[in-house]
């Protein structure tokens, strides 16, 4: 028995290692299967990547032909500034007539403009008035507010 006993021991070791064996292969196989795969992934990556480069430069290609064109088609006009002057535009700008325009002289608001360091003859420019009306309303010390 011993001899037959010792035998099976022999076997069943020899089995364990082929198992072992056969599962660290399958585990190289499969760590190098996923390699693969991760590296064909890589790959893919790249090539959609140069392929969305391609589109993109296609794209920004297309969009400067289209602004060449659109470039000479505006150099016949000039361009609207932002500062607003239409002279530039070419249209003609109107000069309001201003001649019967009325400025409501609120007294309070003269007193104010002269305490901030408006002077007499400013005032009067401003509001229409004379000088002589100006001095009146800051010499009149009452706070009314009623236009002269």
């Amino acid at each position: 028995m011993d001899g037959a006993s010792a035998e099976r021991a022999r076997l069943r070791a020899e089995e364990r290692e082929r198992r072992a064996r056969e599962r660290l292969d399958a585990t190289q196989d499969r760590s190098d299967r996923r390699a693969s795969e991760r590296e064909q992934a890589a790959r893919d990556r790249e090539q959609a990547r140069e392929q969305r480069r391609l589109e993109e430069a296609g794209r920004i290609e297309a969009r400067s032909a289209d602004r060449t064109e659109q470039a000479a088609a505006q150099e016949e006009r000039p361009k609207r500034r932002r500062s607003g002057a239409l002279a530039r535009t070419g249209e003609v700008q109107r000069e309001r007539d201003t001649r019967h325009y009325q400025t409501v002289v609120d007294t309070g608001r003269v007193r104010e403009l002269a305490r901030r360091g408006a002077s007499v003859s400013g005032l009067a420019g401003a509001f229409g008035i004379s000088t002589e009306d100006v001095a009146a309303i800051l010499a009149d010390d009452g706070a009314d507010g009623e236009p002269a």
